[in-house]
């Protein structure tokens, strides 16, 4: 049997690839991968990768972005951290860290519950469009796997046999909660997060270390996949749609595979049959797949117009590649300058100033395409900014209804139903997201999260006891490591807190050195310029800084791989959110031109005649010479 998997394995590694150990990134031989074929381990232990080619065009898995270390950027491989993990010993495991005195750290659902308030309160700047873009871009260089293990593979960690399971970390809910103190409800069910040790990557006892399925790089992945794209028709650089009534749809199956699971039949059919199943959940991620899957066509459909001898390969990568340029024009220089501040950005050398547009390059392949473990939580603040009351607007801008989020969450074929994708697209930019800086969070999120799904779920403290469970240090490590302040009181951190949230904070924890980083960013002020908490833009300003400098594919360099000229730059640079959305929104021919703002003054709703689209024609390609495609 061991001689079979060795011819097996050097026929593979020959015709196909190189295998890898996924942790370490280094080649593995034919005893190691046996070892792993033998404990069913090798989708999440071993990385298959091609031999790289410095010419080829960014690769669906994101393997070989970097050229001396071919797995980093591929699913399955390690974050990196921006402190060294925080953690116990409890003489069989690794686990959370105790307060600075011995005792445990104050309980999770009374924390989040004392630092944020349940409220829905509109933003006066903000639309819905920024609250769903951001959701599509951390579950673009993240995932939801966590989730689904808690809602279907691990549901009962709250059931008194099984607290104790390697797996389950459920949440206390205290006797006194303001919520549940006469529902009855003690608990609520969570799991630990996955890491290389929990799926037989490495030993355990050893320190766990995150895994994710997720390429880390912003690169479309829940619309491309990381490990091939079955979606492609391969014809004319075009995935795969369906058209009904009209509506252009990423390819369904009418079940309820994966986690469509609420669809209501007989008429909620539709569940997207993609590379990603993120695409059938939050309606957010939902909403930008459908848009940005069709952008991909609008775009192949144009190219294959102005250069008829491209063929199907060409065709597909330039428009993938033109794809993942607006949806990084569209993250650096329209949204992230709403909340963290346009000359913050250009202050740290995220963004370009306006004046010089041109090509940028700071890429050092020093740097792996990797993020931090910190990234993810630090974006779970954001989840505060969710408002999930979804309004619905007609195309000439009457109100039709509302309904609540949670309840509409993993119902894929509800958005095919009753023009309500149509409706809900309009009310994407009509209505305001929830606002991003005033310590609520939506109702909803904090008691459901995930509706009919599991009784009662609490998505701040399911962030927070991640935050735990992935070892992060504490709050005032972050303040010394990003503005290298020295914390010894609580009265040291008054330069970034409100009195009374100070005071909040100094009732709840016994020791300043005791605070929670997502604790503390829930309750931070906003940086100066801008509208988000201090800590968290240092992380995320850190993350930012990352992709340009580890990406050898990052679209405005001059020298990557099929580079865009500097009139293709300069097309891109024209995009925005709005005339993504007048490209292939359902219903749209008039919009803001800055979408993810309110409509108003210098804001006004305008024809799509009048929001700039990308010019094709700076991709003509001159050899074509009038010639057919091949």
């Amino acid at each position: 049997m061991n001689m079979i998997y060795l011819l097996v394995f050097f026929h593979v590694c020959v015709v196909y690839g190189e295998f890898y150990d996924s942790y370490k990134g280094t080649p593995i031989g034919s005893e190691e991968y046996y070892q792993h074929v033998k404990a069913n381990t090798t989708f999440w232990c071993v990385s298959e990768i091609l031999p790289c080619d410095p010419q080829e065009w960014r690769r669906l898995d994101g393997s070989c972005n970097n050229l001396y270390q071919p797995t980093s950027g591929a699913p399955h491989t390690p974050t990196y951290r921006i402190l060294p993990p925080a953690f116990e010993h409890d003489g069989k495991d690794f686990v959370p860290r105790s307060s600075k005195s011995g005792k445990p750290l104050p309980l999770i659902r009374k924390l989040r519950t004392s630092l944020l308030a349940n409220a829905r309160v509109p933003d006066q700047t903000l639309t819905m469009l920024s609250s769903h873009f951001l959701v599509f871009i951390a579950s673009d260089v993240s995932n939801l796997h966590d989730t689904v293990n808690y809602v279907m593979w691990t549901p009962g960690c709250c059931n008194p046999g099984n607290r104790n399971k390697d797996m389950c970390a459920p949440i206390e809910v205290p006797a006194d909660d303001p919520v549940h103190q006469f529902s009855g409800i003690r608990c609520f069910n969570l799991t630990k997060p996955m890491t290389f040790q929990s799926n037989g990557c490495r030993k355990k006892g050893t320190k766990p270390e995150r895994i994710l399925t997720a390429t880390p790089l912003v690169d479309l992945s829940t619309i491309y996949g990381n490990l091939g794209n079955p979606s492609r028709s391969l014809k004319g650089g075009l995935l795969n749609v369906e058209v009904e009534d009209g509506i252009t749809w990423p390819p369904s199956e009418k079940t309820n595979r994966g986690i469509c699971l609420l669809n209501q039949r007989p008429r909620e059919t539709r569940c997207h049959k993609t590379p990603a199943d993120e695409m059938n959940t939050l309606m957010s991620i939902n909403l930008m797949s459908i848009w940005f899957w069709r952008y991909h066509n609008y775009i192949a459909d144009r190219l294959a117009e102005v250069n008829p001898c491209w063929n199907d390969e060409k065709l597909f990568y330039t428009a993938r590649d033109i794809n993942i340029a607006v949806v990084n024009q569209i993250l650096y220089y329209e949204l992230l300058p709403l909340m963290m501040g346009y000359d913050n950005l250009v202050n740290a050398g995220v963004i370009s100033q306006s004046y010089d547009f041109g090509f940028r390059d700071i890429y050092d392949p020093s740097f792996k395409p990797e993020i931090s473990i910190e990234f993810p939580i630090a974006l779970r603040w954001l989840h505060t900014a969710a408002e999930t009351i979804t309004k619905m607007y007609h195309p000439n801008g009457t109100f039709i209804k509302q309904v609540r989020g949670v309840d509409i969450m993993l119902r894929t074929g509800y958005l095919a139903v009753d023009n309500n994708l149509e409706y809900i697209t309009q009310g994407s930019f009509r209505q305001p997201s929830a606002k991003i800086d005033d310590h609520n969070i939506d109702p909803d999120l904090a008691e459901r999260t995930i509706g009919p799904v599991q009784r009662a779920q609490d998505v701040a403290s399911s962030d927070l006891a991640k935050d735990r469970l992935l070892f992060l240090q504490p709050y005032t490590k972050y303040l010394k490591h990003c503005f290298g302040k020295d914390i010894k009181t609580f009265e040291d951190l008054k330069d970034f807190f409100e009195p009374e949230m100070l005071e909040k904070l100094s009732e709840l924890y016994d020791d300043v050195e005791d605070i929670d980083l997502l604790a503390a960013i829930w309750s931070e002020t906003s940086v100066k310029g801008g509208r988000v908490p201090h800590t968290f833009y240092c992380i995320v300003t850190d993350q930012l800084l990352r992709y340009m400098k580890s990406d050898r594919h990052w679209y405005e360099r001059r020298n990557r791989p099929h580079a865009f000229s500097i009139e293709q730059l300069y097309e891109v640079r024209k995009s925005s959110i709005a005339s993504v959305l007048c490209a292939v929104g359902d219903g749209v021919s008039q919009i803001q031109p800055h979408a993810f703002r309110r409509i108003g003054p210098r804001n006004e709703m305008t024809s799509c005649k009048n929001i700039p689209q990308i010019d094709i024609e700076a991709w003509r390609d001159s050899s074509c010479n009038g010639s057919k495609s091949h």
